[in-house]
């Protein structure tokens, strides 16, 4: 007498298709997901204000005339080192130039160095790995050896190295930091692409006999896409970080302009007297920094998510 089989029962209206999954399935798709939830939630709040801060500072960067209280190249003898007040929120400087007026109008040359840097340097650097990655042996060697030898220098240091061979202008300070910043992210695509090289859709690409270049630009780059916005996200910081210290050092813009590690760097004689003068600017570029590295970090996580 053959024996019947016990089941549970399914719940009207339910999937039987979850049981397909096997063992597991339903964790992942609840628990395991609210689990992830709850890990990205607390970083939610500083992202959204990365997001802000940097929304801000493009903003002031492109509208700080409306925005300045005063011209911020206006100098008077009158009302030099002066204190934060009701007049002048930030104080003045050596010079009676409106400290506040001068952080906004910074923002503008900060943000017209790094941006264009970051871009180029992003764009050098997904070329690079895509090259490296896809094409490997001989030609990823030679490559990734010329970037272990761009990597031996800090960033700093060779940013200075090279302004100090071509000379200080501002396309010079373009170049230089993107061609410090490339290195990193060829790296990071490169790694990218060879873990992409052996995928499917890849191997069908070279069946229907597309060429090496059309894989690398309309089959691959496309699937690495939300990688490349991340990084350029991060080199963006690095390229303000190094505008901003290269302008401190005298290798980056140049006086009367406003840009903050200039001002940093002039005002530092009255860090004693006059704190002010190298308090807000600083300030204001960390702000700058951090949002741009919370945005950064977010795209990291939603990728990995």
């Amino acid at each position: 007498m053959a024996t019947e089989q016990w089941q549970p029962a399914v719940p009207p209206g339910s999937d039987d298709r979850s049981s397909a999954d096997g063992p597991g399935a339903g964790p992942r798709s609840g628990a395991g997901r609210l689990r992830r939830s709850e890990r990205t939630i607390p970083r939610a709040p500083a992202v959204l204000a990365g997001v802000a801060v940097l929304l801000f500072w493009i903003v002031d960067a492109v509208a700080w005339r409306a925005l300045a209280p005063y011209d911020p190249q206006a100098v008077s003898a009158e009302r030099t080192l002066q204190r934060p007040s009701a007049e002048h929120w930030f104080g003045t400087d050596d010079l009676g130039r409106d400290v506040f007026s001068r952080v906004l109008a910074g923002a503008s040359s900060v943000l017209t160095v790094a941006p264009a840097a970051a871009l180029l340097a992003v764009g050098a650097g997904v070329a690079v790995g895509l090259v490296a990655g896809y094409v490997g042996g001989a030609t990823d060697e030679v490559l990734m050896r010329l970037i272990d030898v761009l990597l031996a220098f800090p960033l700093v240091v060779g940013a200075v190295l090279a302004l100090a061979v071509t000379g200080v202008s501002r396309l010079h300070l373009v170049i230089v930091i993107a061609v410090v910043l490339a290195p990193l992210t060829a790296r990071t695509v490169r790694a990218a692409v060879r873990s992409e090289r052996g995928r499917e859709y890849v191997d069908a690409a070279r069946l229907r006999g597309d060429s090496g270049p059309y894989i690398m630009v309309a089959e691959i780059l496309p699937n690495v896409s939300a990688l490349v916005v991340a990084e350029a996200t991060s080199r963006l910081a690095a390229a303000i970080f190094a505008a901003a210290t290269l302008s401190f050092l005298g290798l980056g813009i140049e006086q009367p302009s406003p840009d903050w590690g200039l001002s940093v760097a002039l005002g530092r004689v009255f860090l004693q007297t006059a704190p002010w003068i190298v308090l807000f600017p600083a300030l204001a570029l960390a702000t700058l920094v951090v949002a741009t590295t919370l945005v950064a970090d977010g795209l990291r996580l939603r990728i990995e998510r």
